[in-house]
């Protein structure tokens, strides 16, 4: 749908990791934007899905979580001629709480004529009283200035809750993490990736006033057939994976990263509970 890409756009900085997958985002991941005297901050929920494991499970309950707290809701579609059976679930969520919503059509770049947009405009009007309805393209930018000033419009007098400087509420780890995570899921083909965990061991800067950051990482995945495929033939996919995570890394921590990466097998992780706690994905 987008939504990540969306988020990101609007916050300026890649806080939230992008794939072509579904279900890449696991959690709930808060985008922090001020704008002056205005501070708005995105939750961004995994996408909605019928689960197949426990993670999954407590995947879509984040997202029921997500709609009962916020202020004004920001359903995301793509612009298509049917509503899909979870956007009826969604929207089923939705009625019930009945909270100021906004209606996002992204990937209107993809339209070769942009007059299919208002079919879809029908379709979803018909079905909610949205606040508004914002045709975008994340990939492009068209229509985001739109889309935050229908945002900002929403907003209430009230303290700011996050520092002025701040983009988001992930710890460094997080993120780090989650940088590994989406070259898995670019990189990797099928089942594989969405199998995967990404723990970060050790996450310090070396006292040595050279700046690096160094970065132990450890991926975790759920058959030892899996573990040869994220390894590769002499470690070469495991390489990949590393040298476009510390890319991006660097480009985001702002200084040289040192990274290693190791993996391991933890078996079915997805359906135990612990271990989806141990990962933070509860």
């Amino acid at each position: 749908m987008g939504k990540s890409s969306i988020l990101n756009r609007l916050i300026g900085q890649k806080i939230a990791i992008v794939t072509p997958k579904p279900q890449t985002t696991r959690t709930r991941i808060m985008g922090v934007l001020t704008e002056g005297d205005t501070q708005l901050v995105f939750t961004d929920t995994p996408g909605f899905h019928q689960p197949k494991t426990l993670l999954g499970e407590k995947m879509v309950q984040a997202v029921g979580d997500s709609i009962s707290g916020v202020d004004v809701c920001m359903l995301v579609v793509e612009p298509e001629k049917e509503i899909h059976t979870a956007e009826v679930e969604l929207l089923n969520k939705i009625k019930k709480l009945s909270p100021p919503a906004v209606l996002v059509i992204n990937k209107i770049d993809t339209l070769k004529n942009k007059a299919e947009i208002l079919q879809t405009i029908d379709l979803f009007r018909s079905e909610y009283d949205f606040d508004a309805i914002v045709p975008v393209s994340a990939k492009d930018g068209d229509g985001l200035d739109d889309l935050l000033q229908v945002l900002l419009s929403h907003a209430y007098e009230s303290v700011h809750f996050f520092p002025d400087d701040a983009l988001t509420d992930q710890p460094e780890r997080v993120i780090a993490a989650e940088i590994i995570r989406e070259k898995l899921l670019l990189l990797l083909d099928k089942e594989i990736p969405h199998g995967t965990a990404v723990s970060i061991e050790r996450f310090y800067e070396r006292e040595d006033g050279s700046g690096i950051l160094d970065i132990d990482a450890e991926i975790y995945c759920e058959r030892d057939s899996h573990k040869g495929i994220i390894i590769g033939k002499k470690g070469a996919m495991l390489k990949e994976v590393s040298t476009r995570a510390r890319v991006d890394m660097e480009n985001f921590f702002g200084c040289k990263v040192f990274l290693t990466t190791h993996v391991k097998v933890k078996e079915g992780w997805r359906n135990r509970s612990g271990l989806i706690r141990n990962f933070g994905l509860d």
